[in-house]
């Protein structure tokens, strides 16, 4: 994708569960770099509705869509536990319709979840695993600080059925002053 696309980011909504469901599908068949396959989010419309109102009203989780013309086209998240020992680390996913790949989406994209991150003062670690095959993915994560702390062998099957290393990477974070 060539030509300048005017994309709208904003927090998802429960309204919005029928499409995450089916871009989602779509993705997981475009890709075997993320965990989900042609099946997408494997969840009845009305469970993720929840989770939705569920994510939208927590102080400390955060689940973005980026869209165009009202058609998301990828989705990007925080994630924390409700336990207090490992409370303080979010989780972050991103996943991007092909076609909008290499267009800087997920620059925004993790941008917006590092400065939220940093700006709700609760989190003090980010962290995410990405296949060690898609250089993309982990080039963007290293240009925005993060550093891989290991390599889990064999930590995703391929379509084909190959064994796929892992990497865990993580970044460490300070509220915003």
């Amino acid at each position: 994708m060539s030509e300048e696309v005017d994309v709208n980011i904003r927090e998802a909504l429960a309204k919005d569960a029928e499409q995450i469901v089916k871009v989602s599908q779509t993705i997981g068949k475009q890709t075997e770099f993320l965990v989900m396959d042609e099946h997408g989010m494997d969840l009845p419309i009305h469970l993720l509705e929840n989770q939705l109102e569920t994510i939208y009203e927590s102080d400390k989780q955060l689940l973005l869509v980026a869209e165009v013309d009202g058609q998301i086209l990828g989705t990007a998240s925080v994630r924390t536990s409700e336990e207090k020992r490992i409370s303080h680390i979010g989780e972050v996913g991103i996943s991007i319709l092909q076609d909008y790949w290499g267009i800087g989406l997920g620059s925004v994209l993790l941008e917006e979840l590092i400065d939220w991150s940093q700006q709700i003062g609760q989190i003090r670690r980010l962290e995410l695993t990405v296949q060690k095959q898609n250089r993309r993915a982990s080039h963007l994560y290293e240009k925005y600080g993060f550093q891989t702390e290991a390599v889990l062998e064999r930590g995703a099957i391929g379509d084909d059925g190959r064994f796929l290393d892992v990497l865990l990477m993580s970044k460490m974070i300070d509220p915003a002053s």
